[in-house]
């Protein structure tokens, strides 16, 4: 498996620490580092500004969000991010949620697998370098009824550039599975992943004639290392809130992709209640209703050997790419997880 990290250039650590921590990430052998973009610091600037300040490491944005950009300018974002790093650029693109898109961005969250479709299929004919000329349901380039004409960028491509979904919807699993390169997933339970996730993305797949082969699953979870049961049960505690936060408050009142991937992973009236109290405010409450299972099946976390055993069941389950969030409080105890992860991956690979 190969390793990988987010880090969020939203975050309340200032931005030397967190060029600090791309940088020596990299000098732990790490091999991705994807930087998110939510409603905090956008994504392709902090890229620009890592891939100066690194060497080997791949660089991916996790993930450009539909709707901020129009598809030639993702096009353009990330020819040159590729091109000035040296080919060493992953596209992520992500649908987000209709509170983001609409509450930020003024965007209108509709219809976002055709226009994430529609997308895909434009910049990928810019990076081609041809002229563009695309007449869909979302997008009718150029516009009809004027003066212009089709145009090509005037920068071209001068490597290939991957392209990875952020998909959790069985829709979107099989849009990934038909046009991506990869599938930068979470919510993730191997023991639960064949029906939750698996058989849409196979489904996509087989309709473009691709086996699983052809697609780098990418996912993520946090890691953290308890020395006893104690611990343990703190570090479980915490996450019961940031998991309490997902099912509740990510999305909008009506729509919570988070909430349906804990749903089809057999935790759907868990989930469902969880949803309920935190949209009525009782948060302490919901934060309570989250199982031990639910943080534990979700995320790396653990001892070292319950670390150790769980990467084996993710790589069984067909992970390519693990993409780590290391606990800490410190730059130092971040670097220091990451670390231990990185060799447990590597141990992990070596003997099995």
């Amino acid at each position: 498996m190969r390793t990988a990290t987010t880090v969020e250039a939203s975050g309340s650590e200032n931005w030397t620490q967190q060029a600090d921590f791309v940088v020596e990430a990299e000098k732990l052998g790490l091999d991705i580092c994807w930087v998110a973009e939510a409603w905090g610091s956008d994504a392709p600037s902090a890229l620009g500004y890592y891939a100066a300040r690194t060497d080997r490491m791949l660089l991916g944005s996790g993930v450009i969000q539909l709707g901020t950009r129009t598809p030639a300018a993702v096009a353009q974002t990330a020819i040159t991010l590729s091109n000035l790093s040296g080919g060493r650029f992953l596209l992520g693109l992500g649908a987000s949620g209709p509170q983001v898109m609409e509450g930020l961005h003024g965007v209108p969250f509709a219809r976002p697998l055709r226009r994430m479709r529609e997308t895909v299929e434009i910049v990928r004919q810019l990076f081609d370098g041809g002229r563009l000329a695309y007449s869909g349901r979302e997008f009718t380039i150029p516009l009809p009824d004027g003066d212009a004409v089709p145009m090509r960028l005037s920068t071209r491509a001068e490597h290939r550039i991957p392209l990875y979904l952020a998909a959790l919807s069985p829709a979107m699993l099989r849009l990934t599975g038909e046009v991506a390169d990869g599938w930068l997933g979470t919510s993730f339970v191997p023991e639960g992943a064949d029906g939750a996730y698996f058989a849409h993305l196979d489904d996509g797949l087989s309709r473009r004639g691709r086996t699983r082969g052809d697609l780098d699953i990418c996912q993520g979870a946090e890691v953290a290392f308890a020395s006893d049961e104690e611990a343990l049960g703190a570090m479980t505690a915490r996450r019961k809130k940031e998991l309490a936060f997902s099912l509740g408050g990510m999305g909008s009142a009506s729509t919570n992709f988070y909430n349906n991937a804990y749903s089809r992973q057999g935790w759907a009236e868990v989930a469902a209640e969880v949803r309920e109290r935190w949209q009525a405010g009782d948060r302490e409450s919901a934060a309570a209703l989250v199982t031990d299972d639910m943080v534990l099946g979700t995320t790396l976390i653990g001892t070292e050997a319950m670390v150790r055993e769980r990467l084996r069941v993710w790589r069984a389950a067909g992970v390519d790419t693990v993409r780590l969030y290391p606990a800490g409080n410190t730059l130092e105890a971040r670097l220091g997880t990451l670390a231990r992860a990185i060799e447990l991956v590597r141990e992990v690979d070596r003997t099995s």
